[in-house]
């Protein structure tokens, strides 16, 4: 089908343009090249440096006498001891990096091929590069695949004795120029210069190894398997030669220390089983294993809107690809990343990016894709506790902004605007609560419950009282600015809605979750009592949602976040006819102002006006979002690419068609006049089809998972 395919007639000829492959742990950006064909790889733990101890030693200290500094109306001075004694020492947490890059050469000359196609398969996951040369045709398939865990690419061409090329894995932070071998005088400076070792050990194998840098960084190892029918495979140096085959498979497996001590014996093993099963069984196994998750759910719109329905395609492949059972979760990037030193690092952002990131997972039917997601929390835990008895004298598990490989939860950077917000523990722990709503696992629940628990217990131990109610103090609006007296900007304040909203939504997961475990902790009656002294929902004296506890003026009146409405989506906190209104007063200012220009930004408006029943609207910035924030391989552009984006949209298409509580149709665009959907699942675990026609339910069916 045309909207499970995305298609070029010439090799990419930048990173934006290359088609993304993925297994949860291994990804791949397939250029498609005829000459040289390159394959930029990654493997989803290799990030820079290791654990370290980050917290300032001064935050205990200076805590009080910032909050004294707010409270008397010091902002500036307040600002100024926040970044001195609140953040991180250094200020950096690690950052992911790439794995290697595949050159694999050919003899071709570009301008002599003919009826060239380049396309990834999505509903195959599959990307097939063919052309014609000489009177031949030929086929190269590239897969990455869960069951075997490598990534596999095949050449092929109907005419016998025509597969010639050359092999070269390298790792470096400038490309190989991509030309014909035969004209290259010399290869580009730096195209391999951060690597340790690279070696063929047999005539069909060459292994690089490295290190990722810092003190007590992970060690790395990636290898290629080479076999050909037909022709020959020689090796010359590090470099693999196939001379006449019929037809070659080239295997690539990777792994860190991360994962495995053995790095060697791994990567002998998985690739040593991959080579005995074949060929044909690896394709086999990893469409059954894929098309199992894929097939679980179908949109149909009119055919006007093919493209939505791609995007929607996309975005539960790039899930599928990006984020398996065992895998790290989906970073800025997903697993895509070609920089050494990416933008924000494509660190794991999680005032909105990360959380985004999984917002279509659970109705999509992909639970299980869920699942790394949690597994860092985990990881973030410890860590988080001890961040917040250390820098803030207080018990519970505390996250700032962002968090890395290693679950560092100490503030990053030096922003003040972002660095010294500290709910993303809490904010990420109602991505607990949502898994269990949807699948009813009471065992999972009980797993994570504590992790819920003690981010709760950190609000409790930070809140202080204003005028009868909990406040947060430091804290800020990510990562938004407001006008202070004297006509500067500042960031840090007291109390803000995104607070209030997040510590409900926290407080009511906690204490349903304790209804349902019956734990008996002490923790809860605090937790029960402090949740009755949240400030509710404020209005501004025009009606909009009021951003922070007091009325202040927006530096930006079109900010990219909405951090106050994140009770209208993704949280249930902004309901009722009233505050539904001041949200899209608060919407219509926003945008007004310029807000949305940002990819994720204007995926999260999509949610937003789905959320308030709009389906005009939503529609209007899903299309805006397409036209403007996508590349030509349809990653989300931030810009630069940013993948959170993908996954809004899709969460954006879900919600026009399925509200969160199950409601059906509630923001259907005059558009989508006509369709369908299959397979999504509703809050406590029941599937639901929906069939519509002249934007009425036509059908509707709700059966077991």
């Amino acid at each position: 089908m045309e909207s499970d395919i995305l298609s070029f007639e010439r090799p990419a000829s930048d990173w934006n343009e290359a088609l993304p492959i993925g297994n949860g742990r291994m990804g791949a950006m397939v250029f498609g090249g005829v000459a040289t064909e390159l394959l930029q790889l990654n493997e989803d733990s290799i990030w820079y440096g290791a654990p370290k101890d980050r917290i300032n030693p001064s935050a205990r200290e200076y805590l009080p006498k910032i909050r004294r500094a707010i409270d008397e109306g010091r902002i500036r001075d307040a600002e100024d001891m926040c970044v001195l004694a609140l953040s991180g020492t250094p200020d950096n947490q690690s950052h992911y990096e790439p794995l290697a890059n595949l050159y694999i050469l050919f003899g071709h000359e570009n301008e002599d091929v003919t009826s060239y196609s380049r396309e990834l398969d999505i509903a195959r996951s599959e990307v097939r590069i063919s052309y014609t040369k000489d009177g031949a045709g030929y086929l190269r398939k590239v897969i990455a695949s869960f069951p075997d865990k490598v990534i596999a690419v095949k050449l092929s061409c109907d005419k016998k004795g025509r597969i010639s090329f050359r092999t070269q894995l390298a790792r470096g932070n400038i490309t190989w120029d991509l030309g014909p071998y035969k004209d290259q005088v010399y290869r580009n400076p730096g195209y391999n210069n951060c690597v340790d070792s690279i070696f063929n050990p047999s005539t069909d194998r060459t292994v690089l190894t490295g290190r990722c840098g810092g003190e007590g960084s992970l060690d790395f190892a990636c290898e290629i398997r080479l076999a050909a029918k037909g022709g020959s495979v020689s090796s010359i140096g590090n470099t693999l030669v196939v001379d006449s085959a019929d037809e070659a498979l080239i295997l690539i497996a990777a792994t860190t220390g991360f994962y495995n001590k053995d790095l060697t014996g791994y990567l002998d093993k998985t690739l040593d089983s991959a080579v005995l099963k074949g060929e044909d069984q690896i394709w086999e196994d990893h469409l059954k294993d894929y098309s199992d998750l894929y097939g679980r759910t179908s949109l149909t719109l009119p055919p006007s809107e093919t493209d939505v329905v791609r995007m929607f395609n996309f975005g539960k492949y790039l899930t599928i690809s990006g984020s398996r059972e065992g895998s790290q979760p989906l970073n800025l990037q997903g697993i895509w990343n070609k920089d050494f030193d990416p933008a924000w690092g494509s660190k794991y952002t999680i005032n909105i990016n990360l959380e985004m990131n999984y917002w279509p997972c659970e109705v999509l039917d992909l639970p299980e894709c869920h699942l790394p997601l949690f597994d860092l929390i985990e990881r973030m835990k410890p860590r988080g506790m001890e961040v917040a008895e250390k820098m803030y004298g207080m018990r519970g598990f505390v996250a700032h902004h962002n968090t890395d490989l290693f679950g560092d939860c100490a503030p990053q950077d030096s922003c003040l605007s972002s660095s010294y917000w500290v709910l993303g523990a809490a904010w990420l722990c109602l991505h607990i609560w949502e898994h269990y709503r949807y699948t009813g696992d009471t065992d999972f629940l009980r797993e994570h419950f504590d992790s819920m628990l003690e981010a709760a217990v950190f609000i409790v131990d930070y809140s202080e009282a204003e005028n009868g109610f909990l406040a947060l103090s430091p804290t800020l609006s990510p990562e938004n600015e407001y006008m202070l007296e004297d006509g500067k900007k500042a960031s840090v304040c007291k109390g803000t809605a995104m607070d209030d909203q997040i510590t409900a939504e926290l407080f009511e997961a906690v204490l349903k979750a304790e209804d349902i475990l019956k734990t008996g902790r002490p923790e809860i009656e605090e937790i029960r009592r402090a949740k009755e002294l949240i400030k509710p929902v404020s209005l501004t004296a025009d009606g909009r949602i009021m951003e922070w506890h007091k009325e202040l003026e927006e530096a930006d009146p079109g900010h990219r976040h909405l951090s106050h409405l994140f009770g209208l989506f993704p949280g249930s906190t902004i309901r009722g006819e009233d505050l539904l209104k001041a949200s899209s007063l608060t919407l219509e200012k926003r945008l007004a102002s310029g807000s949305g220009h940002t990819g994720w930004s204007r995926a999260w408006i999509v949610n937003l006006y789905a959320a308030l029943g709009n389906g005009a609207e939503a529609y209007k910035h899903l299309r805006l979002l397409m036209s403007d924030s996508l590349l030509p391989n349809l990653f989300d552009n931030h810009p630069p690419f940013q993948i959170d984006g993908n996954f809004g949209l899709v969460s954006g298409i879900i919600r026009m068609i399925l509200g969160r509580e199950g409601e059906q149709l509630p923001a259907l665009p005059e558009i989508w006049k006509d369709g369908s959907v299959t397979g999504l699942v509703l809050p406590g675990g029941s599937k639901t089809d929906i069939t519509w026609k002249d934007h009425k339910v036509t059908y509707s069916r709700i059966y077991g998972r």
